[in-house]
């Protein structure tokens, strides 16, 4: 059936209010409610349980079961990592190191090949993806746009979308028509993995992406309003979000219809601040109103669905002055987490998602122009996977944010003032070294002051807290959160100069554990009705007791251990006092059977427990002890299956006997017994064309003109959407021709190749970016190159062109720019004026495993030649770094090697490509067949290229396959190719290959 828009729009309007009516709870998201949840324990980490669940929120949360949730989310995309078992390997880091959400796009270029085409198979399996996130233990933010930006092809908009009719982002009836299909498909899925239905974790999701376009207008108002109907329609019932670009107010509630329905939209903003500028406020200390951030939506939790967690690199590294995602990741450290996050929290941001957590692989044609292969963003965990020293705030504050509940619901304070002249609330008194932001939580009056010092030195002070001056030292450019009144389980935080990361119950005792700089000296004191026995147990401690309070003082280092017992209070509690090294050790894990704290392993995995038995699963690195503290009566550990055996300690821990071992050597092999073939047989004369798409059409749906008297030739208008394109034009009467002009189209980096009766006339290519045009996605040039004498004669012609046109414009402003023209746009000949019939040839099909943005329209893609099943027998054999000058055109090189990696190690690979930067050329990596992105020599920064284990057989035999586009005056490549090993460690998760047909 067929609806029309203004049926489809009441019927999806009357549909979502029913369902509101089931799953919400809170206020009608402009400030209005009956009544505030009051604060208590967040809820039991998620699951696909069978139990139908009520989301909701208030000002200060998201709600839960009616249960506050402070929402600690980090992004991933499943499609920048095409290897399905590797997803459950980074959602289990994820959720060892304290994130309860996984925040994904769903990219709608990578799921269609083709209008009304939607695959959902093998490394698109988004049905799987939603499953693993359930069975880790983490909710789910989706963002399946239809519009997602993301540094993407075409901001996520499939190829054939740009030769369509219609304004993407709008209300136009083609473009919706096209949208309903692509979230029907999508809904179908996510709809099977709602949270308030218990058959998964998604909690939340978005529509569109930073639109800020058309905001007061029909076709933008009309645009977000049949999204929101159809999105309800297709039964998803949890809140729905929408990103602001950034503080516009823009789409918050009220804004747009929403068919009759209140209470289940949710404001959200975007925010990237530089690192060099202070920590803005974006909600309870900021400017207020629609530019307040938070405050454009009084009645919402403060919500930031991204916010920086490092930033892209484009092509030739101008952003990061060439040292590439090691710059982003410097200048967006762990000091500037803590700066810029606290701040977010003293604000009132409760729904909190990093972008990125994890930024993986740009491979095979994703990348939007912008940007090259590698999306690692400087990321908490880096491209190959590996936890970074940015994972340290991000573990302390995530376990932090769980077991504090008063963070769910904060009110600002009075305005205070440090010993050392420090600025309160916002308003920075004194000498400003310090900034202090004091909340208090309305029901249990507990305190939290995030203290931040902007300056280059450390500061020492004192902070008025509990009737005493507390000494507190923040470290340069950095930020710490105290607190005062919380519970520590069956105890009371008096204060403490150390941070809080957490507590839980183990057995008999309490454990609280407080984090720090390794060398602080710190003080924590607890309210005790009379005196406790206080035990030193390991560390630089000591305690005393007045006045109602007992204090510990301890120098930080390693794992302090300090065990209170009586004063009052039946159970004892266990100090751990953690330097920033000792924390990311430290696993606490929730479990229906009660919960664990483990410590010494690299990463916590899972854990099962029952019958006194605790198995752990988990990754080492180096050889390092084992401790665990459990419920009453544990008994036994088993580690990665295996029995350990252990003592019970002073700690009232569980201590391995032997140490874990560390991760065996990683051996890998020289790349050798290289063969090597030239192609382009295109550019020859007699070359047979007659199968080739003829340029034809005199009208395009681009936003690029058309010249008049010429055909249209941009590539998608033929079907061409990806890789390089070839055209082959035949001409006549060109005896007066003194030169040939090229008009061409691409996107950062393109290039062009032309040649004339099989003679090479040049290469033209798209200069590198700098700083001031690293975000233009769309370059347009003209190539001229003289006709060589002996060509200016009476007879048939053949001008063969190959373009790399790199990928299309994301639509950032909603103008179509996606649209604009990639390959030739004009061709013309100075002193002559030929009629040239075109012709012009791309990729082939989209390959069914691989999808449609893995190859191109290169010969030997066409021809197979970067699959693993082509027999390269009587290719001739070289060595590299290849002898010779270079020849204009494409030549590949393929070898295979064998790996033989402990089925028991997780070895993270790369390919790494050096060459003198003098020589131009670039090279596309394929993998078993797999295309794992781009190598340009002399404008890098990028030269090693991470192969994922899956597309990678770490036990057996691997085909590697580059095709070399050289330009001709250089050295045609490449260079020095080698493999090189990003880490590793013993455990990691079970990795089933992705399937790589051969032909």
């Amino acid at each position: 059936m067929v609806l029309s828009r203004r049926t489809f729009t009441a019927f999806a309007g009357t549909a979502a209010l029913g369902l509101s009516l089931s799953a919400s709870t809170g206020t009608d998201g402009r400030g209005g409610s009956a009544r505030l949840t009051p604060t208590g324990p967040a809820p039991d980490p998620p699951s696909a349980d069978g139990r139908p669940h009520t989301v909701g929120f208030d000002r200060y949360s998201l709600l839960v079961d009616g249960r506050r949730l402070v929402l600690w989310s980090g992004e991933m995309h499943p499609f920048r990592l095409p290897s399905p078992s590797l997803w459950r390997d980074v959602l289990q880091k994820m959720r060892a190191h304290g994130y309860n959400a996984v925040s994904v796009y769903v990219a709608w270029n990578h799921h269609s090949p083709a209008p009304g085409e939607y695959d959902f198979t093998g490394v698109r399996d988004l049905d799987l993806f939603l499953r693993q996130a359930a069975e880790t233990g983490l909710y789910v933010i989706l963002r399946p746009g239809p519009y997602i930006n993301a540094e993407v092809d075409a901001g996520g908009f499939p190829g054939w979308l740009t030769a369509t009719r219609g304004r993407a982002r709008t209300s136009d009836p083609t473009y919706l028509s096209h949208v309903d299909e692509w979230l029907t498909a999508v809904d179908r899925i996510v709809a099977r993995h709602l949270h308030t239905r218990g058959d998964g974790t998604v909690l939340l999701y978005q529509i569109e992406n930073e639109y800020g376009s058309y905001v007061t207008e029909p076709t933008g108002i009309d645009y977000m309003s049949h999204l929101y109907a159809k999105v309800r329609a297709d039964g998803i019932d949890v809140p729905l979000f929408h990103n602001d670009l950034g503080r516009n107010g823009y789409w918050a509630p009220g804004t747009f219809d929403t068919g009759g329905e209140r209470g289940r939209w949710l404001y959200g903003f975007d925010g990237y601040p530089d690192p060099d500028q202070l920590p803005p406020d974006w909600g309870y200390f900021g400017i207020g109103g629609k530019k307040g951030g938070a405050t454009a939506s009084p009645g919402t939790p403060g919500f930031i669905p991204e916010f920086g967690g490092g930033w892209f690199d484009p092509w030739g590294g101008a952003e990061f002055d060439g040292a590439g995602y090691a710059g982003s990741a410097r200048t967006r450290d762990a000091a500037y987490e803590r700066r810029f996050y606290l701040t977010n929290l003293a604000n009132g941001i409760t729904v909190h998602n990093v972008y990125m957590t994890f930024g993986g692989t740009s491979w095979g044609w994703l990348p939007a122009p912008q940007v090259y292969t590698s999306y690692d963003y400087g990321a908490a965990f880096d491209e190959g996977r590996r936890a970074t020293p940015k994972v340290v705030p991000m573990h302390q504050l995530g376990h932090l944010v769980r077991c504090v509940p008063e963070l769910a619901k904060l009110d600002r304070a009075e305005d205070i003032a440090t010993g050392g002249g420090v600025g309160g609330g916002g308003a920075v008194a004194g000498d400003g070294r310090i900034k202090v932001y004091h909340l208090s939580n309305p029901d249990t009056h507990a305190h939290i002051y995030v203290l931040r010092n902007d300056s280059t030195e450390p500061v020492t002070s004192t902070l008025p807290v509990a009737g005493i001056s507390l000494p507190v030292t923040v470290p340069a450019s950095d930020a710490r959160l105290l607190a005062s009144g919380i519970a520590l389980g069956r105890r009371k935080l008096a204060y403490s100069n150390a941070q809080p990361m957490l507590w839980l119950r183990a057995g008999d005792q309490d454990v609280a554990v407080f984090t720090g700089r390794s060398g602080e000296a710190t003080v924590t004191a607890l309210e005790c009705a009379g005196e406790p026995t206080v035990t030193v147990l390991a560390g630089d401690a000591e305690s005393s007791y007045a006045d109602g309070l007992v204090r510990v003082r301890a120098r930080l280092g390693g794992l302090t251990r300090v065990l209170v017992e009586g004063g009052g209070v039946t159970a004892p509690l266990l100090l751990l006092l953690a330097d920033d090294e000792t924390s990311v050790r430290l696993w606490p894990r929730e479990t229906p059977a009660g919960s664990v704290l483990v410590h010494g392993p690299s990463l916590l995995r899972t854990v099962e427990l029952g019958d006194g038995v605790v198995r752990l699963t988990g990754d080492t690195v180096e050889a390092t002890g084992l401790e665990v503290w459990g419920p009453h009566g544990l008994r036994e550990v088993v580690w990665n299956q295996e029995p350990l055996r252990t003592s019970a300690t002073d700690s009232g821990s569980l201590r391995a006997a032997e140490p874990l071992a560390g991760v065996p050597e990683v051996m890998l092999p020289v790349l050798d017994g290289w063969r090597w073939k030239a192609e382009n047989p295109e550019s020859e004369p007699g070359f047979d064309d007659s199968d080739w798409t003829v340029a034809d059409r005199t009208s395009t749906f681009s936003t690029t003109p058309v010249p008049d008297g010429q055909p249209v030739l941009f590539a998608d208008d033929y079907g061409f959407h990806y890789g390089d394109v070839w055209y082959r034009g035949s001409f006549t009467g060109a005896q007066s021709a003194e030169a040939v002009n090229l008009g061409y189209s691409t996107g950062t980096q393109g290039l062009l190749m032309a040649w004339l009766d099989g003679e090479p006339l040049g290469t033209h290519r798209m200069p590198v970016p700098d700083k001031k045009t690293v975000r233009k996605g769309s370059w347009a040039a003209t190539a001229s190159f003289a006709v060589p004498e002996k060509a200016r004669t009476s007879g048939r012609r053949v001008l063969s062109v190959l373009v790399r046109r790199m990928q299309h414009d994301m639509d950032g402003k909603a103008l179509d720019t996606h649209k604009v023209a990639r390959g030739l746009t004009a061709v013309t000949f100075t002193g002559a004026s030929p009629k040239v019939s075109w012709r012009l040839r791309g990729a082939a099909a989209a390959d069914p495993v691989r999808g449609p943005l893995n190859t191109g329209g290169l010969y030997g893609e066409r021809s197979g030649w970067h699959l693993p099943g082509y027999g390269d027998e009587d290719w001739p054999t070289v060595e590299l770094p290849r002898a010779g000058r270079g020849r204009q055109g494409v030549a590949w090189y393929r070898t295979g090697f064998r790996l033989a990696v402990d089925p028991g190690v997780d070895a993270s690979i790369g390919l790494l490509l050096e060459d003198d930067p003098a020589h131009a050329y670039r090279v596309q990596i394929f993998l078993n067949g797999w295309n794992m992105g781009q190598y340009i020599n002399d404008v890098g920064p990028q030269h090693t290229f991470v192969l994922p284990n899956g597309i990678l057989r770490t036990r057996g035999a691997n085909t590697l396959a580059l095709a070399v586009l050289s330009d001709g005056p250089t050295m045609s490549g490449p260079g020095r190719v080698r493999l090189t090993l990003l880490g590793s460690a013993a455990g990691g998760v079970p990795v089933t290959d992705v399937p790589s047909p051969g032909r």
